[in-house]
């Protein structure tokens, strides 16, 4: 008998997300919707202000993706105003983009989506001896002895026998989809610990180039920590970055790309090597695209760009469609499933900068059993490129650079493969997506000594500018300008248009990864990616412990406050979520 499965929320860390699942008697997935269950109401707060301190309000669209949104907001409103910053400044800027990368894919792959593959219970059955043997085989990493994961094994029998598993408490423990032995799961539960305690040194770039983490400062026209040529700590010194500092910025940098050479990237393919049947599944689409960054030469200068721009059509790496964010016929968001008006209809398609953010809530009221899906069911738009959905994050930005003839991505993408004995199709899957953020994570990290290295050059040439005070002066400004910032964050192409008039923010939209990924049907019935994901291959073991679910979603990594938000109209709060 089919069935509708509901699970709400889904996501690990951020909440506010709802997924369903329409299966046949045999338990195959053969419709999924999903919906994000609050509203997002930045940019209606943004309208009005000076588009400088936009970045400061557009960094709170999320706790997690915090530095992002700051990128987009600043690149904004200088493409708006035609600034142009120093090159101290953009290597500044890529540093800490890429720092946010590793951080987060780090985090995610432990933390919010390996508890899908491991099951954390099994490991207390593992042979510390066969355990560090297995490390051993795959790594060189030195924590890896029969003692150290005897003792990773008492913390977790201790947690269990106190009931105080936290996050582990509400794992599907025991379902018949965990496949790893009980000594890869316990390789997989201290390398889990040894993340928490290695992401707390990650952030420290964030703090030594923007001030503080999360949230770091920026600034509209450049970095907003001055350069010091003096190691002093003393003085005006002790507010600027020195070589002290950027020393320190190197120290981190290496034990980031020791953590990804010897653990994350180990352990993926490790545990992706008893799970190469979730590489025929979870991909949909077929449709990835990229907005572009790490900006070599500056922002205008494409050709520099580590990260190219592009569409990617029904799988076809040998052409790259052009993509322009300012084309009112490219960007477009849909709202015909969403609860928003457009006051030129439900149906039409809207270039951002033209958006609107009128709400019009007509569904149920929480809780309730499911949602109306002939109408409206969720607060997030259905972005689209000429009308088309497709995938970004970490697989769209892999593929880009596979097709653009990236050499490091293509040797890395291929040694991969060739270990787990798999074609390059096997990419666009579930399991390819999780492949993927670990190869982006190894491509990034090992650029980031480039990038530090140019800095110390123009530094040591006695270049220290980080900041164009240029058009800071708004009496200069015209009276009406418009411009787009982009960046890749982590979980894909992001990008904030803004409208200015006369000073001021007239209109402000964000469209960012969780609204590519996670919207829901547009006006011609296509679903979004989350949505042709889970209709890819899925057959539910138990309704009940949609283990299955649980993969592909949050493959994508999943980070709704970015699209939604949890207030109503009147600021007060609607419902709370506990998130498992």
């Amino acid at each position: 008998m089919s069935q509708r499965v509901v699970v709400d929320p889904i996501t690990r860390i951020e909440g506010h997300l709802r997924i369903e699942a329409e299966t046949d008697a045999n338990g195959a997935i053969t419709k999924a919707y999903s919906s994000g269950t609050m509203v997002r109401g930045i940019e209606l707060i943004l309208r009005g202000r000076d588009p400088r301190e936009a970045w400061a309000f557009a960094q709170r669209i999320c706790g997690v993706c915090t530095l992002v949104h700051g990128i987009a907001s600043v690149r904004a409103v200088e493409n708006a105003l035609g600034y142009e910053i120093p090159p101290n400044a953009q290597l500044i800027r890529n540093l800490m983009i890429a720092a946010q990368f590793v951080h987060d894919h780090v985090m995610h792959f432990y933390h919010l989506h390996a508890l899908d593959w491991v099951d954390v219970v099994s490991a207390l059955k593992a042979d510390p001896k066969a355990t560090s043997a297995l490390a051993q085989s795959i790594s060189t990493y030195a924590k890896s002895s029969p003692g150290y994961f005897a003792d990773t094994q008492k913390r977790l029998k201790n947690f269990v026998e106190s009931g105080q598993l936290g996050i582990f408490a509400n794992g599907y423990w025991g379902h018949p989809g965990y496949k790893l032995p009980p000594e890869a799961n316990l390789l997989a539960v201290a390398h889990y610990l040894e993340a928490l305690a290695w992401q707390r040194e990650v952030v420290q770039i964030h703090t030594i180039f923007g001030g503080k983490n999360p949230h770091p400062n920026f600034l509209v026209g450049g970095a907003p920590s001055p350069i010091s040529a003096s190691p002093s700590v003393g003085g005006t010194a002790a507010t600027a970055t020195n070589i002290v500092g950027l020393e320190q910025v190197g120290a981190v940098i290496a034990r980031m790309r020791q953590f990804i050479d010897e653990v994350y990237l180990p352990d993926t393919l490790a545990i992706a090597g008893f799970y190469k049947d979730w590489f025929r599944r979870g991909e949909g689409i077929g449709n990835f695209l990229t907005y572009g960054d790490f900006p070599e030469k500056g922002i205008d200068d494409p050709a520099s760009w580590m990260i190219p721009r592009g569409v990617i059509l029904d799988r076809d790496l040998t052409q790259i469609h052009p993509l322009d964010l300012n084309d009112a016929d490219e960007i477009q968001e849909f709202v015909a499933h969403s609860w928003y008006d457009y006051t030129v209809g439900k149906t039409a398609g809207l270039h951002p900068y033209q958006g609107q953010t009128h709400l019009h809530y007509s569904g149920p009221k929480p809780p309730y059993e499911q949602l109306t899906v002939e109408n409206s069911y969720s607060w997030l738009k259905s972005p689209r490129w000429r009308g088309k959905p497709a995938e970004v994050g970490p697989l769209a930005r892999v593929l880009m650079l596979y097709a653009k003839g990236h050499e490091p991505t293509r040797e890395l993408a291929k040694s991969a493969l060739a270990k787990l004995d798999l074609p390059l199709p096997a990419m666009f899957s579930t399991m390819g997506r999780t492949a993927a953020r670990t190869l982006e994570s190894k491509i990034i990290a090992d650029a980031m000594p480039i990038w530090l290295n140019h800095l110390l050059a123009n530094i040591k040439a006695g270049d220290i500018a980080v900041h164009n005070p240029a058009k800071w002066d708004p009496s200069a400004w015209p009276e009406e300008a418009r411009g787009v910032g982009f960046t890749e964050a982590p979980r894909g192409a992001l990008a904030h248009w803004v409208v200015i008039r006369n000073g001021k923010i007239e209109n402000y939209q964000a469209v960012v990864p969780s609204t590519w990924n996670a919207g829901p049907r547009d006006a011609a019935g296509q679903p979004g990616p989350y949505e042709a994901a889970l209709m890819d291959h899925h057959t539910l073991y138990d309704p009940k412990q949609p283990l299955e679910i649980q993969r592909t979603i949050h493959s994508f990594d999943p980070c709704i406050a970015c699209a939604v938000h949890v207030l109503d109209p009147a600021g007060e709060e609607l419902v709370q979520l506990r998130v498992l």
